[in-house]
């Protein structure tokens, strides 16, 4: 198995407002975007997941042409409001980098 942070080209998150996270996988490589994809490993199941929140809450986005995937949650804790960790949510791209991938 191959984690996926050690061949994305970057796993980030951002804020999509102040009520949802947004999450992105990037390839430089075509060949090893198609091997993710091929392995159907990376879905709106994996995520929801990760990250605790009904798969239904999930806004998943499959781009090929950019080698990429997106998907955005609802964050726990709104930004900026007491509790919040992470206000920017740059953060929480964390359990996206030791996704395993079959070889």
């Amino acid at each position: 198995m191959t984690r996926l942070k050690d061949i994305a080209k970057a796993c980030k998150s951002k804020n999509a407002g102040p009520f949802h996270i947004t999450l992105d996988i990037m390839f430089d490589q075509p060949a090893l975007f198609e091997r993710v994809r091929a392995s159907g490993v990376v879905s709106a199941e994996l995520i929801a997941r990760l990250y605790g929140v009904p798969v239904g809450e999930v806004l998943f986005t499959e781009y090929p042409p950019a080698l990429a995937w997106k998907a955005t949650i609802p964050r726990r804790i709104a930004s900026g409001a007491v509790g919040d960790t992470d206000v920017y949510g740059a953060q929480q791209h964390a359990p996206l980098l030791d996704i395993e991938i079959p070889d």
